[in-house]
């Protein structure tokens, strides 16, 4: 297929090849943009009514806009060939990542919101990805979690019971194992939800079943279940409970043991019942997870994690500012009512102004100093820079989990401002002495590790 061109998509490298096809890079000649094309196997084509049901498919799944999801851009057909034009996603997998042991736990639990994020957006609308795995997971260049192959979803009918049909799960399973026992490696077997594995009919809770073992291998570095044959790997997942999280690797919170366990419950009505329940409490395991690796944050710091950016003008957000306004009219009005027995009230109401507009005016400085003071942890940091608003991370090497725990704590310093643009950060490494030098003359310089010192 290399060189040859399938409507206005010009073939260029092959990207991989999977149980439904092959992935081509591949150039989009009328946009002029790099794209991923998906070219099904005759198989799953073969059939008018299954190709007719699977383009339908793909063009609903093709509505959802989310980051978390890899964009679809056409569907189409040419001749007895059919393919799906995607968002080209640069980055590695997360097999990848675990292969190379490039996540750590922070790491792995923001890629988990961040891709619980995009599986709630679709399950909003009835999609059901079925085919959630390690694999079909993405984390960018930049450090953000992309779902793949979405294109494969089915459309859950709103309007029946059931999502797929008992009869088609079980021929699928068929197939797929008499794939894999001919010699076809495929990894879909090891995610599957047991409702899958018996061949029952499923909902967007499969997704969430198999989203806890992608969730349990990022933080383990194995599959919960695994056999020595495609029958006895899928009896472990429709009757074996799995060892917990916290007896595979050390000093895991045991909140986290909690969502994986819930996400992992045999019967769907016992697992998280959306997505967006397992967004939250994926959240509060990243929260103590920040807690426990960072010295004690304040009360006063804990609640302005919780509200939202001033930006939204959510009515949360403009309860204090209102009432500390008509508080103050209420104090000018009796203060000129009797100004002698009040005068010495408004001096003490002085004071206290001016102490919280010097915090407020001293706030830009505050978030840079707590982002500071959690990046420079990271062992691989060298300089940190913070100059008009953006924020330029040198470090000895840039794994994965260097840009995402950096851009999802640069993230939550932009969820605290009350007003103006978003701070941004830029991370490079393998930088050369002579720029470095250049970098420390700069103003703005936050941290500078003590070896770095030493060499300048």
């Amino acid at each position: 297929m290399i060189g040859k061109t399938l409507k206005q998509y010009e073939i260029e490298a092959i990207l991989g090849k999977g149980g439904m096809g092959v992935v081509y890079r591949a150039l989009d000649t009328r946009l002029h943009r790099p794209v991923a094309l998906k070219v099904l196997s005759p198989e799953f084509t073969a059939h008018d009514d299954r190709r007719r049901r699977f383009l339908q498919e793909a063009r609903t799944a093709g509505s959802l806009s989310h980051p978390a999801i890899a964009q679809i851009y056409d569907v189409d057909e040419e001749g007895d060939v059919t393919f799906i034009a995607m968002e080209l996603v640069e980055g590695k997998t997360v097999r990848q990542l675990i292969m190379d042991r490039e996540l750590d736990l922070p790491g792995a639990i923001e890629i988990a919101i961040q891709a619980a994020e995009g599986l709630s957006k679709a399950h909003e609308k009835g999609i059901v990805h079925r085919d959630i795995k390690s694999d079909n997971l993405m984390v960018t260049r930049d450090g953000h979690a992309k779902i793949l192959d979405f294109g494969l979803a089915k459309l859950v009918d709103s309007g029946q019971s059931g999502g797929t049909t008992a009869a088609d799960l079980r021929q699928s399973m068929m197939e797929t194992i008499a794939r894999t026992q001919a010699g076809m490696v495929l990894g879909t077997m090891a995610y599957m939800s047991p409702e899958q594995a018996r061949g029952q009919e499923m909902d967007h809770r499969s997704d969430i079943f198999s989203f806890g073992i992608v969730l349990y291998e990022m933080i383990t570095g194995e599959l919960p279940f695994q056999g020595t044959s495609p029958i006895d790997t899928l009896h472990a997942i429709a009757f074996t409970e799995t060892r917990p999280v916290t007896t595979v690797k050390a000093n895991l919170p045991s909140s986290l043991h909690r969502v994986v366990a819930r996400c992992l419950r045999k019967q769907t009505q016992d697992r998280y019942q959306s997505s967006t329940e397992l967004v939250n409490d994926l959240k509060a395991v990243q929260k103590e997870i920040d807690s426990g690796i960072t010295s004690h944050i304040p009360l006063q710091e804990r609640l302005r994690e919780g509200l939202q950016s001033l930006k939204d003008l959510t009515p949360g957000e403009w309860l204090w500012p209102t009432v500390g306004i008509l508080a103050g009219l209420v104090m000018l009005y009796f203060l000129f009512q009797n100004l002698e027995s009040w005068l010495p009230t408004f001096l003490g109401l002085a004071v206290v102004g001016l102490i919280i507009y010097r915090r407020v005016r001293t706030r830009r400085h505050r978030l840079m100093n707590q982002f500071a003071a959690k990046v420079k942890k990271m062992p691989e940091v060298r300089i940190i820079i913070f100059h008009e608003d953006q924020v330029t991370v040198l470090t000895d090497k840039a794994l994965a989990r260097t840009y995402v725990r950096i851009n999802a704590l640069m993230d939550r310093i932009n969820r605290k401002k009350y007003f103006g643009d978003d701070y941004s950060v830029t991370v490079r490494d393998q930088v050369e002495p002579e720029e470095e030098r250049r970098a420390l003359a700069t103003p703005g310089v936050l941290y500078v590790r003590k070896d770095v010192l030493g060499e300048s």
